[in-house]
Parts: C-alpha cells; sequence; structure tokens
C-alpha cells in the first residue's frame, strides 16, 4: 500500500465547517476508517470467492469444531452483524463450505458445522490475509496498535 500522508477527516472530506464537537469528529473519523479497513478486506476477499461475512462464519464454525453452532450462535458471535443469518448460511451451504443438520429431538433446531471444503479455503486465506492485516496498519508500533485496543475497548463497553 502506498503511504499517504497524514490529513485530518476534515481536510479529506473536504469539510470547510467545524465540526459541531470532538465527539462527532471522532465518530466520523472511526467510521471512515472503519469503511477504508473494510473496503481493503473486501477486495483482498474478493479473489477467493468469499465476502468478509462469509469469511467471519466460516472463522466462527472452525472455533467451534465438532459440535458445530446454531444460526443464533453465529450471529451473535459475528464482528459485523447480519440481518439475515439465515440466507447466508444458505449460501455457504450452498457453495460447500458447511452443512447444517436438524436435531433428532427437536427439528427446528438447526446446527452448522464447517466442512473440510471450508477448511481448506481458510488455510488458504488465513496467512495472506495476517500479511494484509499487517499492511493495513503501516508505521504503528505495537504499543500504538495495544492503545487503539484499549481506547476501543473502551469505547464498545460505554456504548453497548
Amino acid at each position: 500500500m502506498p503511504k499517504k500522508q497524514t490529513t485530518t477527516l476534515a481536510e479529506e472530506i473536504q469539510q470547510s465547517r467545524p465540526f459541531s464537537s470532538l465527539q462527532e469528529e471522532a465518530c466520523l473519523s472511526l467510521m471512515r476508517a472503519s469503511a477504508d479497513l473494510s473496503h481493503g478486506i473486501d477486495q483482498f476477499l474478493k479473489p477467493f470467492g468469499i465476502t468478509q461475512s462469509q469469511y467471519n462464519v466460516l472463522r466462527i464454525l472452525r472455533g467451534a469444531g465438532a459440535a458445530g453452532l446454531g444460526r443464533n450462535q453465529i450471529a451473535e458471535r459475528m464482528v459485523t452483524p447480519t440481518p439475515d443469518a439465515s440466507r447466508l448460511l444458505d449460501r455457504l451451504e450452498e457453495s460447500g463450505w458447511i452443512r447444517r443438520k436438524r436435531g433428532k429431538d427437536d427439528r427446528r433446531q438447526v446446527t452448522s458445522y464447517i466442512t473440510a471444503a471450508g477448511q481448506k479455503l481458510l488455510k488458504k486465506v488465513d496467512a495472506p490475509l495476517v500479511a494484509f492485516h499487517k499492511q493495513q496498519f503501516p508505521g504503528l508500533r505495537q504499543a500504538d496498535l495495544r492503545q487503539i485496543l484499549k481506547l476501543l475497548s473502551s469505547l464498545r463497553a460505554a456504548t453497548s
């Protein structure tokens, strides 16, 4: 990634009037940074034929192991909430990356499991994605990243 000159959010979005508050500027700046990071990940995942949400579900199911998880459990663990987890799971199943099984006692209970094909896809994505994430934070030291994580954790706790 080419190194860009550091600018303020107001400069980036060509805003001539001051923000109404520091909180507004912080919120909009976080939203802009999030959108930029997310777009980069979308572009990175595109050649693998997978979306961020699909990748997130596969990671969740890999972590669940042989026990698998129900739709609501998956939805609760997603980094970015999705309004239609059922449709997302349908697409993953159609691609062969997950399988679903209805409960014997309660047919409404459906558990999802990652397949060997899903595991194989994640193995192809994992190492290159780690390298890509490092490129997304050029010039930031480990201490800077830890401070960002601490601040974001505090913000999530205050807003949830």
